[in-house]
């Protein structure tokens, strides 16, 4: 805690691959955390939340569907862009709207719980991928990042999906760890969905009842 509140990155385990992420209302940590990764310094950078009421204070005009989507995949792999706040003094993102997300796991969790909000991205340099390890985010970003948190070594998967709830319906911006067929379950409106992907299998019946469902989600990936 006491790196981010210098303006410090720091990498962590978020979902299924390794983020770093910054104090996101400090403009100085965000410069430097663009830097690390090679970035332009207008960059949008996405923000990590540890709570879902968290999202009122820095995105606003949830829809209903927005709501929705929150309730079935937060924590995990679902970022929203949302408008952001406009009363907000930071340098996150400079179009209006916010990439917002809940990850899923538990030492992102507790950390987001004591930092409140951190602008966070994958924890690789431009061009390379996304590291599934400690080691590897370390060999990319080097001594840029003051702490590395090291949970061992994660899955991977193919990310977070993006939907987009500025528009309604809402509109699907990047396929990702969210089963499609799961978005449209609970937002069937959902545009800019595949069409080989658009029809919703019906639930399968077992003595006249549909089955009670699971939480088998899966492992969902990093910002």
């Amino acid at each position: 805690m006491a790196a981010i509140r210098r303006g410090a990155l720091v990498v962590f385990p978020t979902d299924t691959s390794y983020a770093v992420a910054c104090d996101a209302f400090r403009p100085a940590a965000t410069s430097a955390l663009r830097a690390a990764k090679g970035r332009a310094p207008d960059a949008p950078l996405p923000v990590l939340i540890g709570a879902p009421g968290t999202a009122d204070g820095i995105v606003r005009d949830l829809s209903d569907a927005a709501r929705d989507l929150m309730a079935a995949w937060w924590p995990g792999p679902l970022t929203l862009i949302a408008r952001a706040q406009p009363s907000l003094m930071w340098e996150v993102d400079f179009s209006g709207t916010l990439g917002v997300r809940m990850p899923l796991h538990p030492l992102a969790l507790e950390l987001l719980g004591q930092s409140g909000p951190l602008a966070a991205t994958g924890a690789n340099y431009v061009g390379h991928a996304v590291p599934t390890s400690c080691d590897e985010a370390q060999a990319q970003l080097g001594d840029s990042v003051a702490i590395y948190l090291d949970a061992g070594q994660l899955a991977g998967g193919a990310g977070s999906a993006v939907v987009d709830v500025t528009v309604s319906p809402p509109r699907l911006r990047r396929a990702g760890d969210v089963p499609i067929a799961e978005l449209l379950a609970v937002c069937p409106d959902l545009t800019g969905v595949p069409m080989a992907s658009a029809v919703v299998p019906a639930p399968a019946v077992t003595d006249g009842e549909p089955p009670s469902p699971e939480d088998d989600r899966p492992d969902p990936a990093g910002p």
